[in-house]
């Protein structure tokens, strides 16, 4: 067992034992949406998409310091996982200048992603967070803030996306060789960016409950296929790594575009507001690697380990990531049930 290994068994042991509850409770943080658009002057359509939890939905509202005037009663209707409110107002004052508040937010973990588009093409996008549950509209808003809003999700989204990160740590488990592993990573890479890209634009989709069940399952996959590997057979996977991390890149790649599609893509904005997103999941993951490895070169004078450790955490990866496919299913057959 080399020291990288055991620093990635060490991690992913960490990973297995935390993720578990946080992906239980996982739906609790989805972000809100707010969506405000001027259909003619000083009249805007309104819709709040917000989280559920069951028949439970988080109690959000959206909020303006000016005068406005709702127009028509709110519509709302469920959609799964989020329930959408729809109504129309007319603005007395001008939007710009104002303050927009998603009250209660700051008594939740979720963030509230807001865009208003006026009628002359002007585009504003604000991420509002539990601890700044509100903003100033300005008069203009650069590609760079939306840029950067995309980033931000995109880093926040696989850095708390535990199977994910699971599924890459354990993959570090089989490559033993850093030009295997560089290019297992980029097959992972270029694979869900991929089917990422495909799928928000509506080229390629798959129903998300699943896909989130396939993840959890390909991760159980790849934890027998370390216990394999131990045992001194061979296979596909720890043979030609990369092919499988290609494959199953695909998968989650699916996963990834369901969590923008939570997010919401800001209409105009979509091929910015993809590429960014994209940007922020790579650079997330690079992150996450480059702790492991950064771990690794700090601590390999410190340790002599065993190699059962291996088997061990390919047993808590299998455990952990059976649990989430089991669960995930049943949720997916109580919905469709």
């Amino acid at each position: 067992m080399t020291r990288h290994q055991f620093l990635v068994c060490l991690l992913v042991s960490f990973c297995a034992a935390i993720a578990s509850p946080i992906d239980a409770a996982a739906h609790e943080v989805r972000p809100a949406y707010l969506d405000v658009r001027e259909e003619t002057l000083g009249v805007f359509s309104v819709l709040l998409k917000t989280p559920m939890q069951g028949n439970a939905r988080l109690a959000l509202s959206a909020t303006f310091s000016g005068k406005v005037e709702r127009l028509a009663p709110v519509v709302s209707r469920p959609t799964g996982n989020a329930m959408l409110q729809s109504w129309q107002m007319r603005a007395v004052e001008p939007l710009e200048g104002q303050t927009v508040s998603i009250h209660g937010l700051q008594n939740t973990m979720t963030d509230a992603l807001v865009r208003i588009e006026f009628l002359d093409g002007y585009v504003w996008l604000e991420k509002l967070t539990p601890g700044s549950p509100y903003a100033t509209i300005p008069a203009v808003q650069s590609n760079w803030t939306v840029a950067k809003t995309y980033i931000v999700s995109g880093i926040e989204h696989i850095l708390f996306g535990f199977d994910h990160l699971l599924f890459v740590a354990s993959l570090m488990l089989i490559v033993r060789d850093w030009r295997m592993l560089v290019k297992t990573v980029t097959a992972f890479t270029v694979a869900h960016s991929i089917t990422l890209t495909f799928a928000t634009l509506g080229w390629a989709t798959l129903p998300s409950a699943p896909v989130e069940v396939m993840i959890a399952f390909s991760i159980v996959l790849v934890g027998a296929e370390i216990v394999r590997m131990e045992r001194g057979e061979i296979s596909l996977t720890i043979t030609w790594p990369w092919v499988v991390a290609f494959v199953f890149g695909l998968l989650h790649g699916f996963g990834f575009a369901g969590a923008l599609v939570d997010l919401g893509l800001p209409r105009g904005d979509i091929p910015l507001a993809l590429f960014s997103f994209n940007v922020g999941v790579e650079v997330g993951q690079l992150m996450f690697i480059a702790a492991i490895l950064a771990i690794v070169a700090s601590a390999t004078r410190f340790f002599t380990i065993p190699r059962q450790a291996i088997v061990a955490s390919a047993y808590g990866i299998g455990t952990i990531a059976a649990f989430w496919g089991v669960e995930r299913l049943d949720a997916m057959l109580r919905v469709h049930g």
